[in-house]
């Protein structure tokens, strides 16, 4: 007997992101871009991690979440530099989940959570309210005697549905939040589930930094929860992480053009350029990297995304506006 699918609306708008998204992924597949250079799946793994835990209040930023990852001390938090490690752990181990599995959802939460919580690697034991910032109740978790059985019966609707896997994966991911399976951990492993759905369907979403989109559009990421909760279905979700997913697509896609117009050499190039500018002065704008390199705003944005990643720079703030500095581990 097939489990009773979740409550949302197939719509006129998650058709067209449908269909654009299998459009963007198609585009990216045939460049192969992303696979096959390790430096930016590092970078976008990174990405990843910082934004997935930044929207639960860790306070590590690119830079530190690098150096962090490539063994380096930092001056933070010890709760904060462990969340980093245990996330790139289990990121890393995506490709052994298996995503329908409860004991699986089991072992990536007692990964993510390792240390951190009391009752890691298990369902809650009893029970949860999400609160806003006024604390007031926003959301009450499922009773934790149902909780079993309704996570069970999301991974088999999951992975019988014949509904299209763009789509299943984003209600996968609003349903566990609603269902609130665990003491803590459920954004971080709910994010996590909808990357490896995803590349299960597309392997390159395994490196597509979908987090660090949602991460810049936190207040939409609440907003749309909380009216798929005053809805009782998951529509809203449904549109708004589709965007974001379009979003990270065609985000990928313009640095893989970049890259196949001699990618290494221009992006070297690029860097002598900042690193020469900054001998004379104590930082850079974006506007300056666009001046510099004779490129767009959004490619200034992204050039100076991926140095930060690599710890060559460092996001500060000059005379109340953000600019940039050379990395302290440079």
């Amino acid at each position: 007997m097939k489990n009773k699918q979740p409550p949302f609306e197939i719509t006129n708008k998650i058709v067209d992101l449908v269909a654009q998204v299998a459009e963007l992924a198609g585009r990216l597949s045939v460049s192969d871009r992303l696979s096959a250079d390790p430096v930016l799946r590092r970078v976008n793994r990174i990405r990843t991690i910082h934004g997935s835990l930044a929207i639960e209040q860790n306070t590590l930023s690119l830079e530190q979440v690098t150096a962090v990852l490539s063994g380096k001390q930092v001056l933070a938090p010890p709760r904060d530099v462990a969340e980093v490690k245990n996330a790139y752990e289990i990121y890393e181990r995506l490709d052994e989940l298996d995503p329908y599995s409860v004991d699986d959802l089991l072992t990536a939460h007692r990964i993510m959570t390792r240390g951190l919580v009391e009752e890691s690697g298990v369902f809650r034991s009893r029970p949860v309210g999400v609160v806003d910032q006024a604390g007031r109740i926003v959301h009450l978790g499922t009773l934790p005697q149902y909780v079993p059985e309704l996570m069970q019966k999301l991974l088999d609707w999951t992975r019988d549905s014949d509904v299209h896997m763009l789509i299943k994966s984003c209600v996968f991911h609003y349903e566990l939040e609603l269902i609130h399976p665990f003491a803590d951990g459920n954004g971080r492993i709910g994010r996590l589930w909808h990357t490896l759905l995803l590349s299960r369907w597309d392997p390159a979403f395994a490196w597509l930094p979908v987090e660090s989109i949602i991460h810049e559009n936190q207040q939409g990421y609440y907003d749309a929860i909380n009216a798929s909760n005053d809805a009782g279905e998951s529509t809203v979700f449904i549109e708004f992480m589709l965007s974001v997913i379009k979003t990270s697509l065609m985000e990928a896609i313009n640095v893989s053009d970049e890259m196949s117009d001699g990618t290494a050499g221009k992006a070297a190039a690029r860097w002598r350029q900042i690193e020469n500018y900054l001998r004379a002065r104590d930082h850079i704008s974006n506007g300056d990297v666009r001046s510099l390199c004779g490129v767009s705003p959004a490619t200034a944005n992204r050039i100076l995304a991926r140095l930060v990643s690599e710890g060559k720079l460092v996001k500060c703030r000059v005379a109340g506006h953000w600019a940039y500095r050379m990395g302290q581990w440079q």
